[in-house]
């Protein structure tokens, strides 16, 4: 029974880690209609960004995390204005070339720069060893990834429904015609908007060094785990990549745990089911 509930805890904080990452990816392909296969190279920014300060410049881990954050979202905004909203209207394949390009640019970049190893990160005393929990030996680092999951959801659920940025998010998305009629800016939502998303891809970055590890590979190791996540989830449904990042992590880690000889095969078993289940993803539209 230990055994079980710690494989659960670890799942659910990788799973946690996955819907940070993949929201934002998430919000582009389903609200921006925009296939961003280069959504990884942002998160390996934010690794990098928050490993160079740390290492490199003294800065505490938690002042770090926002810099990534930052740092990503400024690459995203830059890039979106400059590069992706030419192709907004370009077709999938168009979009899939670029962001494939992009993405081996930015691993050529990492490696150039940074080396082709993993880079060490030491997490703060506070995060370290274990913390029990009803009885239960937890790792400290897993609750704080899971607590910060946990913040950030609310605040992108809030943020969506209830302000007026969200809503100007919603009307650009359903007609911009229309929303152009009322004023509003759509090529500034848009930007803002991936702004956020790789912003958020770049704070997981961030957070995931210690548990995913950090290399120039690192946007095509994952790249099919955060488009899993938006596949299950149902493009553009916060819930929706929550809950399947969730189920994904849990069975990703138990299928390593329990049958180790198969375990990597576990997860895109885990996703062939929900899809038969759910072809349109658990909530929203297809991916």
């Amino acid at each position: 029974m230990t055994s079980l509930l710690g494989v659960l805890f670890d799942g659910l904080a990788y799973g946690s880690l996955l819907f940070l990452i993949s929201v934002g990816l998430s919000v582009t392909m389903g609200l921006m209609n925009f296939i961003n296969l280069a959504h990884g190279a942002f998160a390996m920014l934010g690794g990098y960004v928050a490993v160079v300060l740390m290492n490199r410049a003294g800065v505490p881990f938690l002042l770090a995390l926002p810099a990534a954050f930052m740092g990503a979202a400024a690459a995203g905004w830059v890039l979106e204005r400059t590069l992706y909203r030419r192709l907004y209207q370009a077709s999938h394949l168009d979009q899939v070339l670029f962001s494939i390009g992009l993405t081996f640019m930015a691993m050529a970049g990492a490696s150039y720069l940074f080396g082709p190893g993993q880079q060490p990160v030491e997490l703060p005393e506070a995060l370290r060893g274990q913390v029990r929990v009803a009885g239960l030996e937890l790792g400290a680092y897993r609750l704080f990834l899971i607590g910060v999951v946990v913040a950030i959801t609310v605040a992108l659920g809030w943020l969506v429904a209830r302000t007026r940025f969200g809503a100007q998010v919603r009307a650009a998305v359903d007609n911009q015609q229309a929303a152009r009629g009322l004023g509003i800016n759509v090529g500034r939502v848009f930007s803002l908007t991936f702004a956020l998303g790789s912003g958020l891809a770049g704070l997981g970055g961030g957070l995931g060094v210690d548990v995913l590890g950090l290399d120039p590979a690192f946007p095509l190791k994952y790249m099919v785990y955060f488009l899993l996540v938006v596949a299950v989830g149902g493009a553009g449904s916060i819930r929706g990549s929550l809950l399947a990042a969730l189920v994904l992590g849990v069975a990703d880690v138990a299928g390593k745990y329990y049958v180790p000889a198969v375990g990597a095969f576990v997860i895109y078993a885990m996703m062939v089911l929900l899809l038969v289940l759910f072809p349109a993803g658990l909530y929203g539209r297809r991916a």
